[in-house]
């Protein structure tokens, strides 16, 4: 089992940052694969970013070049740094980590609001 500990979220206004945490705990030697999804009210969860444990990073295309992923060096914590926030950002946050075995974990959400 592993669990997940989201942090970060909050309001912010248009062009404003934020950075989201997720801590892993329990079986963390499994992970794979951390990244982070997110669904706004009315809409499906959808993919935001991912970082394999080999470093390999993808982005949602309507991320790329305003969120960057990143992890610490024990691997166990992922980060997601958010520029210049659009109010089509804003969504409940939630991390994500599959095992080797494809097991997929879920945090609790965080939620982000991007209004004036």
């Amino acid at each position: 089992q592993v669990q997940l500990v989201e942090s970060g979220g909050g309001l912010v206004q248009p062009g404003g940052s934020l950075r989201l945490s997720c801590a892993a705990s329990g079986s963390i030697d499994s992970i794979n694969i951390m990244g982070w999804y997110r669904q706004a009210p009315g809409k499906q969860r959808e993919l935001v970013a991912t970082v394999t444990s080999g470093g390999r990073i993808n982005y949602a295309d309507s991320v790329k070049g305003r969120f960057t992923i990143s992890r610490d060096n024990t691997k166990t914590t992922v980060y997601l740094q958010m520029n210049s926030l659009k109010p089509e950002d804003t969504a409940v946050y939630y991390c994500y980590a599959r095992s080797l075995i494809l097991i997929g974990y879920w945090g609790q959400g965080t939620q982000v609001t991007v209004s004036s």
